[in-house]
């Protein structure tokens, strides 16, 4: 009887082998399956423009905190210094000498004067 249990151990054993083998060309061919269609959900994605959207509402006639703040593309009690930043910021966006309007720019330093605490709104050139 040992006889043959050590030969069914052995036709067991080797049994073994090819089945993991083929459960990992299974799991392989999964895998890869995955992948592809992944990468192409990735592709046919909707592209999104990674900028940063500024404000594009009208102007009201008196100038206030909250649409400063908006030209800004800043909340109404953020620091001077971010302010600064922002205003810069804005500005090279929409410069005259860039092409930009100089009604824009009349109002980005409109703002950035309410934001800073220059002026009490409604100052506009235009």
């Amino acid at each position: 009887m040992s006889a043959s249990t050590s030969s069914s151990r052995g036709t067991s054993q080797e049994m073994v082998a090819p089945l993991l083998a083929g459960l990992a060309i299974a799991a392989t061919a999964y895998a890869g399956r995955y992948s592809i269609q992944a990468w192409q959900a990735f592709k046919a994605r909707p592209s999104v423009p990674r900028m940063r959207k500024f404000y594009d509402g009208g102007f009201q006639t008196t100038m206030t905190r909250r649409e400063a703040a908006l030209i800004l593309g800043i909340r109404e009690r953020t620091p001077v210094d971010k302010v600064k930043e922002a205003h810069r910021r804005v500005m090279v966006a929409n410069h005259p000498d860039a092409g930009g309007s100089h009604y824009l720019a009349s109002k980005i330093n409109e703002a950035k004067d309410l934001m800073l605490g220059k002026t009490k709104g409604g100052s506009s050139a235009f």
